[in-house]
């Protein structure tokens, strides 16, 4: 397998060990030379512990062994994955394994992205999405990569501006003014039509009375004479909110909280942009109401604001 990138990636506090590392389908490579140097111990430990992890079925040798050619070598030479390499690291009895965890678990997280070193907001915005693909549920809708992507990378940039701005938030855009005023019958209505979609005794069945009336009351809420959120974008956004997070259903509030966000949108004539696309993306709904669940609560004015963002974009 021929080398298709390489990396200035590991070297040592006393500066004695600099690694030159291939990149090739998105991770790392490694000789037993080269780990032996890394790791300062004698190739036999090495060897011993690559067979071990092998051996015992902790990684599978066909996908993280390669072949390449190097230069000085009439012959192909084994080279183990980044997988392999973190699972000796983390067997090595040695200093410059200790050194070696410390880096695996920081610097190295920066580099395996097609052979360029990504920055900081960029890698926090993939790990994002990683975490939400391994949380989302097939059922629910067709999500494409790039719209997570989208969501993730706005709320990433909305908690990179509030620690850049000695925590202050997004700036709220402009809104419009709604046209209709979502009622307690209509959520009832609507929950009554998914009950058949999905297989539960539980679905739809408010934890207490008025839990939902009152959730409806707080997005409408009205004081010195004026809306505490007066635009359609705020009210949605706060909707979607209070339906995850306060919990109002024993089973279903983030798909039931998705669809009333959806009818809300429908009802006030703006869930389509004007060439008769949708303002938010299915994934992208999918994708940020997973994070409002995530989300502390201290996050709510970024997630409120980040929603009124996706749906002015």
């Amino acid at each position: 397998m021929k080398m298709e990138n390489e990396i200035v990636l590991f070297e040592t506090k006393d500066k004695e060990i600099s690694l030159r590392v291939p990149i090739i389908g998105e991770t790392v490579w490694l000789t037993q030379t080269q780990m032996t140097d890394l790791f300062h111990v004698d190739r036999s430990v090495i060897t011993r512990h690559i067979n071990n992890v092998f051996k015992e079925n902790e990684l599978c040798k066909e996908s993280n062994v390669q072949k390449m050619h190097i230069a000085n070598s009439d012959k192909p030479v084994q080279f183990y994955s980044l997988e392999v390499i973190i699972s000796v690291g983390y067997r090595v009895k040695s200093h410059r394994g200790v050194e070696f965890r410390q880096w695996a678990n920081g610097v190295l997280k920066r580099y395996i992205i097609k052979g360029y070193a990504i920055n900081e907001k960029r890698m926090e915005a993939l790990e994002k999405t990683v975490d939400i693909q391994t949380k989302m549920l097939a059922s629910v809708l067709d999500v494409e990569m790039r719209d997570v992507l989208r969501a993730v990378n706005l709320y990433t940039d909305a908690l990179t501006l509030l620690d850049r701005y000695d925590h202050q938030s997004l700036e709220k855009p402009n809104g419009h003014r709604p046209v209709y005023r979502i009622t307690y019958e209509d959520c009832c209505r609507m929950v009554s039509s998914m009950e058949d979609t999905f297989q539960s005794d539980v679905f739809g069945i408010e934890k207490e009375d008025g839990k939902v009336e009152g959730i409806l009351a707080a997005v409408y809420q009205n004081v010195f004479g004026g809306d505490v959120y007066p635009s359609l974008e705020e009210k949605a956004a706060n909707l979607l909110y209070f339906m995850i997070k306060d919990h109002p259903y024993a089973d279903g509030c983030k798909r039931i909280a998705a669809s009333l966000f959806l009818e809300f949108l429908d009802r006030n004539q703006y869930l389509y942009k004007e060439k008769g696309e949708k303002r938010i993306s299915d994934g992208a709904l999918v994708a940020i109401t997973l994070m409002v669940a995530e989300s502390a609560p201290a996050e709510k004015d970024v997630m409120v604001k980040l929603i009124m963002n996706l749906l002015t974009l």
